[in-house]
Order: structure tokens, then sequence, then C-alpha cells
């Protein structure tokens, strides 16, 4: 039913969909970028039901309540408790949480907005690739391309542990993307060619 109506939603808006499946890992770090507003939230959820990629997001334990929890389930939320299990212990960073979270699923597509924010930011967080790497899965490059109207993925990186070299790589294919208020996509300079 979801797909469906992720159909509807592409097609009304004039977006089309291209992803190679076969080439998504079962087990991944998705990024979605641009990310300039609300509604690229809609269109990438939209994109990934219609390609049939069984992407989830983390969302803070706080906010999987009823009636939310309702929703956002479906959507593929999944709650990230941060807190520690035993009295004494830090609290973990969230790259940690991911980083167990992708380590105890079989499978899982994670997706993430490496900008942080739809604002416009000179640089990007890393965490989802010390996500990827401690946990010793890819980074799919998922994007929205508004000058295009075509929402996909493309290349498949497997972190080597040279952060600059793997988001110079990053920062080239998003590079050629068209983000819906281009004013506010930032590539971070620290990693451009």
């Amino acid at each position: 039913m979801l797909r469906l109506i992720s159909r509807l939603i592409l097609r009304l808006w004039g977006w089309k969909v291209h992803s190679d499946r076969q080439k998504i890992p079962s087990k991944c770090v998705m990024i979605a970028a641009p990310h300039t507003a609300n509604s690229d939230f809609i269109l990438a959820r939209a994109a990934f039901f219609v390609m049939n990629i069984p992407v989830k997001f983390t969302i803070k334990k706080e906010w999987m309540f009823f009636p939310f929890n309702l929703i956002l389930k479906p959507l593929g939320a999944i709650p990230i408790d941060r807190s520690p299990k035993e009295a004494g212990q830090k609290r973990l960073s969230y790259t940690e949480a991911m980083t167990q979270l992708l380590k105890n699923s079989p499978e899982l597509v994670v997706m993430v907005t490496p900008e942080g924010t739809r604002k416009a930011t000179a640089q990007w967080k890393t965490g989802f690739y010390y996500t990827a790497l401690g946990a010793g899965v890819p980074i799919v490059l998922g994007y929205l391309d508004y000058g295009k109207k075509i929402a996909g993925t493309g290349p498949v990186i497997y972190p080597t542990g040279d952060l600059q070299k793997d988001m110079r790589e990053i920062m080239r294919f998003y590079s050629g993307i068209q983000a819906r208020y281009p004013e506010k996509f930032k590539l971070d300079a620290r990693y451009m060619p």
C-alpha cells in the first residue's frame, strides 16, 4: 500500500526514480542528500518505497510514543536508546549507537542526512562515515536531484579508513546534484578535490 501511495506522490510531483536495486547491499549506510527542505524526506521516503529499498531511519526513542509511533514505525523509524545499560557506563554517542545497531542487525539499510540540517552548512557531519567504518558496511549515495526531478542511488563506497580520500569521492558525486534550495546546499570544502 505504501509503495502504491509513493508511486502516486512521485507521479503527481513529476518525479522519476533511478536505481540499480541489485547493487544495494542488504546492510549499509544510505546517504540522503541534498537535504534543504522538509519535503525532501517525503520524496526520499517515497522513492525508497518505489525502488523497493527497505530503508530505515533512526530517531530518538523519546519520539516513539502513541500516536506518533503509528506513523513513524511504518515509515521506517528505528528508536535509538543511547542511555547506559548499567550504572557507571558512559552514554553512547549517536555514532556508537548506530554502529552497534548495524553490527547487531543481519540486514539494515539506514538512511542519514550528513548535512545535519536543512540550513546552509559549510561542513558535513562525518558520523555516517565512522558508523559505516566501525560496522564494516558500505555507504550508498542516495540523492534527490531537483534539476532533473530524479530520486535515486549512486555509487557504493566502501570506507577505506582514509576519510579525506573517501569524502572527496562523495563530494565529487554530489557536486552534480541540484537541491530544492541550491543556496542552502553546500559541499564540504575540506574534502573538495
